[in-house]
């Protein structure tokens, strides 16, 4: 006996619908993530807010590291410019690139990391 052909009926509509849903989730775009701290945030704080960060950048995202100032602490810009530096030094060397350095904008300071790609 030969072998007889094999075919297989399917919907041509739910066939390319299919596709276009796994390309659809292929596709990753990075998004800007924010974490807030305040010039006096405590030591438990600031590792559970550095954790978040540590899984924005292994997913993949951006992140954006705020130092937000109320009231008289805005006098006191060298706290919120500590504490952004100590985030640079507590995350792991060439896992981050940094876009913008701690700059003042207003009432807040910004600084932007991204993850680096291999």
């Amino acid at each position: 006996m030969g072998q007889p052909p094999v075919c297989r009926l399917m919907d041509y509509g739910k066939y390319v619908y299919r596709l276009a849903k796994d390309r659809k989730q292929k596709s990753h775009q990075p998004q800007l993530k924010e974490v807030k701290f305040r010039p006096k945030i405590d030591e438990h704080d600031y590792a559970f807010k550095l954790n978040h960060i540590k899984r924005f950048l292994d997913q993949g995202h951006m992140v954006k590291a705020t130092i937000m100032f109320r009231g008289r602490e805005i006098v006191h810009p060298e706290l919120g410019r500590g504490i952004l530096k100590r985030v640079q030094g507590d995350l792991e060397e060439g896992t981050f690139r940094i876009d913008s350095h701690p700059a003042m904008q207003g009432r807040q300071m910004h600084m932007v990391l991204t993850p680096k790609r291999d």
